[in-house]
């Protein structure tokens, strides 16, 4: 027990007095009567305890708080998590050196007397009245564990915690009777065990075994007398005795012990003397506490699996009760992570991008057909200090990630795509794409409300060259903006909504993508790499969509039982058809082979993706796949504040950054090494014919001088009607105008908040 300091200016004789108080006290507890008030002795025991009766029967032991460990896919360990370390052990696995050290030092009667130690009392009594003070305390062992369950009970709850351990007659009579019931119930073995397990040996480590691993780098079985007897000593006072803080201090108060130990007979003086000579011997592990510790830049990852946990009902139906089973610990967590898959995130992304860099890039990987998250990282690491972050980047704001996510660009095109495909739209749709319109004047939404066009904002390609007409596949290559506006405008916005629910594409707030064109076609929206790569993977499965998971599984140890928990598991439901998810792949099989993401391109295996940088480059993506892994990877400012212009991002300048030359090549090498050894299936990729021929192409097939000045009748689209948009284009240009398809500069409209042209080329 800690020294006790005199206090409240009580004399020798009112201290004298009050120990023989609870001497009593203890004797009638035994005898099972009721308690008179101990006037004449100071004592108003009745103002303590109103009623010894009325305390409950039993203690009510909660299970002891554990560390919880948390592993990769292949039982590798990432991280331990604990509110206390502790690692609970059965008897026989802590050295009887451990067992007879504690008992010599706390209570060497323990093995003789029964709930209260009448005789260590009247010792103690003695011993405080000579020192005139409270300089020896009288309670047994099982009192000492009866108090730390209290405060185990009471958890990291201060006023709690001053409760458990408040000097008061009240709280004595209260430990003295669960005494009493722990002696009956458990036994001596179990009363050892279960104070070995309990109680703080400091330096954040609770039980024997937590302290033997902190201490000395070893399990409790395996301890040496002398490293044993320093353990016990410990106990009394874990800062006064802190054998890494003071040592000449820590050897002194082993020696104690070993002593105590010879006197009881434990241990011979031969054997005590040997012990006290040897040297300290420590052999310190440092406290490994929460995912900052994570390996393999797996803090982040880890963050999002406590964030699961502490969210999914089916782990507790309230908030409070999730807390409680993750604080309680005991877990061992198998997550999804993939060593292989991890350390490639974290390769490529130390290679391509510093953490000192203004600007930041986020990675993540995810399995198709499962939604199993295989690596999550980024370049700058968990942490609180100078280029550090909390902030998850590839996450929603619910799972520690940024607020609203981030602007994906173009990265969002192959959503609309799919949506005019499973609206009968054919593969080699074509469209007039002008290099510069305007938005449309009318959008039909979800509603009977339709988008309107109220300020005339223009879009236009990334480059002057780009201008139509071009049919789908082309189209996607080279990212060409006004031709996904057309095809909006075509199909309406509702399609590309039912679309990215299917697809569970949701802005990094949780809410749905507002049905605002340059949201709906150019990625004005932000949202998370997760997001994006979960999307991504149903095309990589055919059009099957499955949402993201983090857990395999758990087990739990409570009260040295084994038990399996509940897990969330992925959902699986059909987003598109095969045929559309087969052409979306064919579509971007063309990105990575020669359009805008052929630096990003992987050699020897099918693979497809799409490329998007928003406005003022301040974000810069890559999103692909192969039939086997999906990945996204986002590089841009946190703030929004960056424009990546200018600028140099890990030691290579860029006059101008694309999501292909950025982002491309760090998803290429990350998808590389994570698919080194594995198999490479082929995507079922579909033939796509070339459209027909225009009626009348006009100058130069439709790419003349058609400036939207009135002199090519037919303009950009000649006199082909591509459906909806064509013949609306058709008309305009023959009206003049200065935006490559005459009158249809009244016909769109940009983003009101500012990000109209969201989707560059990239």
């Amino acid at each position: 027990m800690p020294k006790k300091r005199s206090g409240g200016g009580l004399s020798p004789t009112q201290q004298a007095a009050k120990f023989l108080g609870v001497s009593v006290l203890a004797g009638a507890v035994l005898a099972g009567i009721a308690l008179p008030a101990f006037g004449a002795l100071g004592l108003a025991v009745k103002g303590s305890v109103e009623s010894f009766d009325e305390l409950p029967a039993n203690l009510k032991t909660p299970p002891l708080s554990q560390r919880t460990t948390i592993l990769d896919a292949e039982g590798g360990q990432i991280a331990t998590v604990y509110s206390r370390d502790r690692t609970v052990v059965d008897l026989k696995n802590i050295t009887p050196y451990m067992q007879k050290a504690i008992v010599a030092i706390e209570d060497s009667r323990f093995y003789v007397h029964g709930a209260i130690d009448l005789k260590g009392v009247l010792r103690a009594l003695n011993k405080n009245v000579q020192s005139s003070g409270v300089s020896q305390g009288a309670s047994t062992l099982t009192q000492q564990y009866v108090k730390n369950v209290f405060v185990e009970e009471a958890g990291d709850d201060p006023t709690k915690v001053a409760q458990a351990t408040q000097q008061t007659i009240g709280r004595k009579i209260k430990e003295l009777k669960y005494a009493i019931q722990v002696e009956e119930e458990l036994g001596k073995k179990k009363i050892l065990e279960n104070y070995l397990n309990i109680t703080f040996f400091g330096q954040q480590a609770y039980g024997v075994e937590a302290a033997s691993q902190r201490y000395f780098s070893t399990h409790a079985k395996d301890l040496t007398l002398p490293q044993a007897a320093l353990l016990a000593g410990i106990v009394q006072s874990p800062s006064r005795y802190d054998p890494v803080n003071d040592e000449a201090e820590a050897i002194k108060r082993r020696n104690t012990v070993l002593k105590r130990m010879a006197e009881v007979g434990d241990i011979s003086e031969a054997e005590a003397a040997t012990a006290q000579r040897a040297p300290l011997g420590l052999k310190v592990t440092q406290p490994k506490n929460g995912c900052i510790t994570a390996v393999q830049g797996a803090s982040f990852f880890c963050k999002y699996v406590e964030r699961v946990f502490l969210s999914d009902p089916v782990f507790g139906k309230t908030k409070e009760e999730r807390a409680k089973v993750w604080n309680q610990g005991g877990l061992t967590i198998r997550t999804t992570l993939e060593p292989q898959s991890q350390k490639s995130v974290q390769d490529s992304l130390k290679d391509h991008v510093y953490k000192s860099d203004k600007v930041a890039a986020a990675a993540t990987l995810v399995e198709p057909g499962t939604g199993k998250i295989l690596g999550m990282g980024q370049s700058k690491p968990y942490g609180y200090g100078k280029n550090e972050t909390e902030y998850n980047y590839s996450v929603n704001a619910s799972m520690g990630g940024s607020n609203y996510g981030f602007p994906t660009g173009s990265t969002f095109k192959p959503f609309v795509a799919a949506a005019a495909l499973e609206e009968g739209r054919p593969a080699n749709q074509s469209y007039s794409a002008p290099y510069q319109m305007s938005y449309p004047a009318s959008v039909q939404t979800c509603s009977s409300k339709p988008w309107t066009n109220q300020g005339n904002d223009t879009l236009e390609n990334e480059s002057e060259s780009e201008k139509g007409p071009y049919q789908l596949k082309k189209a996607m290559e080279l990212s060409v903006n006004t031709y996904f506006v057309q095809m909006l405008a075509d199909i309406g916005m509702c399609p590309v909504v039912k679309m990215t629910d299917k697809l569970g594409v949701v802005q990094g707030n949780g809410d749905k993508v507002p049905e605002v064109p340059s949201s709906m076609t150019l990625g004005s929206t932000g949202l998370s790499p997760l997001t994006m790569a979960t999307a991504y993977a149903a095309f990589a499965s055919r059009g099957m969509y499955c949402t993201p998971i983090a857990i395999e599984s758990i087990t739990q140890i409570v009260g040295g039982t084994k038990k399996s928990l509940e897990v969330p598991k992925s959902t699986c439901s059909r987003a598109m058809s095969e045929k559309t998810a087969d052409t979306i792949n064919t579509l971007l099989s063309g990105v990575t082979d020669s359009g805008t993401g052929k630096q990003a391109g992987l050699s020897g295996r099918d693979n497809a993706g799409k490329t998007g940088t928003t406005d003022s480059r301040k974000n810069a993506w890559f999103v692909g796949y192969t039939p086997n892994l999906a990945g996204a990877v986002w590089v841009g400012s946190a703030t929004q504040k960056v424009e990546m212009t200018d600028i140099t991002i890990g030691g290579v300048y860029h006059g101008q950054v694309y999501g292909g030359d950025t982002p491309g090549p760090i998803w290429r090498d990350a998808m590389t090494g994570a698919l080194e050894g594995k198999e490479a299936p082929d995507f079922n990729l579909v033939n796509i014919p070339n459209p027909p021929a225009a009626k009348n192409p006009g100058n130069g097939n439709g790419n003349g001088n058609n400036d939207g000045d009135g002199n090519n009748n037919g303009g950009t689209g000649g006199d082909n009607d591509d459906g909806f948009i064509g013949g609306l284009l058709t008309n305009g240009a023959t009206n003049g105008g200065n935006n490559d398809g005459g009158g249809a500069g009244t016909f769109f409209q940009g983003q009101t908040n500012g990000n109209g042209n969201g989707g560059r080329r990239g």
